[in-house]
């Protein structure tokens, strides 16, 4: 947890007895880690009881450690064991921040830093084309709650803007195209790649690999073509990332005197803008919602989920009350907090979470080409 007086880490210990002072092993970053003190933490943040040692099964609260961050392990380094990390999911809705004064900035970024540190499903960046600050997160209440600790906890001023959302792109249908790099001149390039595209959904938003005849490309000249294509992948035909995409490098032509790794990496990333110009489908992410509403209200509420193009999967009773689930264009959410609590007079409740991303209607696609 960022704390402008310093980070405190919490851990739960499984085995073992971790004493103050110690010198346990992160075999996840393979660094030496300095626990300067143990605590107890109560509910009052101001309240702490200092700890000579923790036995197994105490959850505490530690200073001191400078390379860990949440999801890590700490073990003895005489006896190294790694649990599985935590999967975090991708970020969801970014907003445009920057501080109310501009002497402010290195402070900002250090406050983005901290609190991205001990929250991972949080992050920032800044956008190359506007030079916005971006921070990211999984939903408006989410970066409103960071927002409210810059300003309670680190003392910091800032202005937030609209929230943007992380859209996604894929192939609209598999296409096998040629990349070719070409630099004439004394000091000329040559370098051409052909590339299988297609959609592909697996454990990777984007899976690059090669069926390609050894004697074709050599290993470097081949490797700099994968390196192109994940590359230009990260942002498609309208500038967003490219997911559930599969691409295999099917042939190559190389000339030793000519070509070279920078050749063959645009020869890649010139294959994938070739693929998907005219191509490419834009995705929205959707969002899994479930309300809780008494029956009073149950009309009102169905109806402005469906005026937000809601698909409602189920509705079924939870005691007297009444559970709605339904998947929701995360675009349509924004301003939901304060609808659902008029519409039922304050009486209802509701959960979301990421669901999965699905292809964007026509008009929010005209909406980023500038048509009408």
């Amino acid at each position: 947890m960022a704390d402008p007086h310093g980070e405190l880490f919490y851990l739960r210990i499984y085995s073992g007895t971790l004493k103050a002072q110690s010198r346990p092993l992160n075999p996840g970053k393979d660094r030496k880690e300095m626990v300067s003190k143990i605590y107890h933490i109560f509910a009052d943040p101001k309240h702490r009881e200092e700890l000579p040692q923790a036995p197994p099964g105490d959850i505490v609260a530690l200073v001191g450690l400078r390379d860990s961050i949440t999801g890590d392990t700490l073990c003895d380094a005489q006896q190294p064991i790694l649990l599985e990390t935590i999967r975090f999911a991708d970020t969801v809705i970014s907003r445009s921040i920057e501080p109310e004064s501009s002497a402010d900035k290195q402070k900002l970024i250090d406050t983005l830093n901290s609190l991205k540190k001990e929250d991972p499903t949080f992050s920032w960046k800044v956008d190359p084309e506007t030079g916005q600050t971006l921070m990211n997160g999984m939903g408006m209440l989410h970066l409103e709650i960071k927002q409210n600790r810059m300003e309670r906890d680190f003392r910091l001023k800032v202005r937030v803007g609209q929230p943007l959302v992380s859209y996604r792109e894929t192939l609209r249908a598999p296409v096998t195209v040629q990349g070719e790099f070409r630099q004439p001149g004394a000091a000329g390039a040559y370098a051409k790649v052909t590339v299988q595209l297609e959609p592909f959904k697996g454990e990777q938003p984007v899976t690059v690999g090669s069926r390609i005849k050894p004697d074709r490309l050599t290993p470097e000249f081949l490797a700099a073509a994968e390196n192109g294509i994940r590359s230009a992948l990260q942002s498609g035909d309208l500038g967003f990332p490219v997911i559930s995409v599969r691409a295999t490098i099917v042939d190559g032509v190389m000339d030793l005197q000519l070509s070279n790794e920078m050749a063959f990496e645009a020869a890649g990333a010139d294959a994938v803008n070739q693929a998907l110009k005219n191509n490419a489908e834009l995705l929205e992410p959707i969002m899994h919602l479930e309300v809780m509403v008494p029956e009073e209200h149950l009309g009102a509420v169905t109806a402005d989920l469906n005026a937000r193009r809601a698909e409602i999967t189920e509705v079924h009773n939870r005691g007297k009350w009444h559970v709605i689930e339904a998947l929701i264009p995360l675009a349509r959410t924004f301003d939901y907090s304060e609808k659902v609590r008029s519409l039922s007079q304050g009486r209802a409740s509701w959960t979301m979470e990421p669901h999965s991303f699905r292809p964007a209607p026509p008009e929010v696609l005209r909406g980023f080409l500038g048509h009408e």
